[in-house]
């Protein structure tokens, strides 16, 4: 077995770090010295700068400058040649046998490296539509069996089609941005018409996200092939949701201002190209899904993902859910093949959540609504504090990494606080 291979970022190959020589995930950053948002790489704990590296001359992606810009979506538009032709060269310039333009240019490495403590970081992607599917098959028994019938927990349609709706891409904000309760409807059990007042069952939905790479005209659909390969990386993702509110609005036409106060994604985006040793196959699906929906081999990721929850005061955060991607019963290419099937069109950022991720066992469920079991058992976090649902003050933390041998491939951080809900 060959050795690992290794940076000459010591940082990087600590093997615990999210973002050693075999990440490489892309986000916009910006300094207190530089102001203007700019795209690069996460490695160890720095962040290389890949504008400077494109007005040196050392990085080329295209004619054009792609990396001075507030978002990955002109790189990302080049397409997948470019994607693999600019991993490559990053690999290069980084690895510790690699080329020397970077290594050994103290002046170059000054201007290059900045340490991830010094960077603020920002949405790394312009997202001109959002959608949030409903593909865990364990999360959609659970939700199924709480508010319907136990013994027809899912509905017809669940293992036929990828669940899915439009969301709103206006609010999909960064780790680290706080967010305010939200108000609205909400209908008591004992009371004849809503009342209007702040979400009282406020939760997370621990999801992942993927970055479309590729547009397609209005009229168009992929294949689950070609939409494999339409796809530029993941992210980490919480679909903050008001149970109170879509309870009582999701009916007939599904949630709305339960969902769209926002939803929040971790500022790294991993490529699919990182990604591809930790494939893995999914579960079976049983009916076969009709031909457009049909993949043959690996199409799964053995991501694992974990949340924790810290209350205001508190030391230290809970963890209070893992789970693993790898449960999905829909793949994101067969999510992305139903999306443009009917001739929807999809544009570059495009940001498609996987819908909330729960796994076999009750500490893998991912939203509270299910940990909880609607409120009936509330967990405990460390400090003694209990929670049926999120407290003002609350900051839930999200995570993902895959694990290889020696080394980890991670998504960083999605967190976010709430905040009180606005006065009306």
């Amino acid at each position: 077995m060959s050795a690992l291979p290794q940076s000459w970022v010591a940082s990087a190959n600590t093997g615990v770090t999210d973002f050693p020589l075999q990440n490489l995930p892309y986000g916009v950053f910006s300094t207190a010295s530089q102001p203007t948002p700019r795209v690069g790489v996460a490695i160890g704990d720095q962040v290389l700068d890949l504008a400077a590296l494109e007005a040196a001359g050392v990085l080329k992606a295209a004619d054009t400058a792609v990396f001075a810009q507030p978002s990955i979506n002109a790189f990302v538009s080049l397409g997948s040649a470019a994607w693999r032709a600019t991993r490559a060269r990053l690999t290069s310039l980084l690895a510790a046998d690699g080329d020397a333009a970077l290594r050994d240019n103290a002046t170059l490495r000054a201007q290059a490296l900045v340490p991830l403590a010094q960077a603020t970081l920002h949405l790394p992607v312009q997202v001109p539509g959002y959608t949030d599917f409903y593909s865990s098959r364990e999360h959609a028994t659970n939700v199924g069996t709480m508010f319907r019938d136990p013994a027809n927990a899912l509905l017809p349609n669940w293992l036929e089609i990828p669940i899915g709706y439009n969301g709103r891409a206006s609010s999909v904000v960064v780790s680290g941005t706080p967010l305010h309760r939200p108000n609205g409807q909400i209908k008591l059990p004992d009371q004849p018409r809503p009342i209007f007042d702040g979400c009282r069952k406020l939760d997370f939905e621990l999801e992942t996200g993927f970055i479309v790479g590729r547009e397609t005209s209005l009229g168009e659909s992929l294949s689950v092939e070609d939409a494999e390969a339409a796809i530029f990386g993941m992210v980490v993702l919480n679909d903050w949701s008001a149970r109170d509110l879509q309870q009582w609005e999701y009916v007939p036409l599904g949630p709305f201002n339960a969902k769209t106060f926002g939803t929040s994604i971790s500022p790294w985006v991993v490529t699919m190209e990182a990604l591809e040793p930790f494939r893995v196959a999914g579960p079976a699906q049983d009916p076969q899904p009709l031909s457009y929906l049909q993949q043959q081999g690996k199409h799964a990721f053995d991501i694992e993902l974990e949340v924790l929850l810290q209350a205001e005061g508190d030391a230290q955060a809970t963890s209070i859910c893992r789970t693993n991607f790898r449960h999905m019963y829909w793949s994101m290419a067969q999510q992305l093949a139903h999306h443009t099937v009917s001739g929807c069109n999809v544009r570059v950022g495009d940001l498609m959540g996987s819908g909330t991720i729960s796994g076999p066992t009750p500490d893998s469920f991912g939203s509270l609504l299910e940990l909880t079991w609607n409120g009936k058992h509330p967990i405990t976090l460390s400090s003694g504090a209990k929670r049926t649902f999120i407290e003002d003050g609350d900051t839930v933390v999200m995570a993902g990494w895959c694990q290889g041998d020696g080394y980890r491939v991670g998504f960083g951080e999605v967190s976010g606080k709430i905040l009180p809900a606005k006065a009306r």
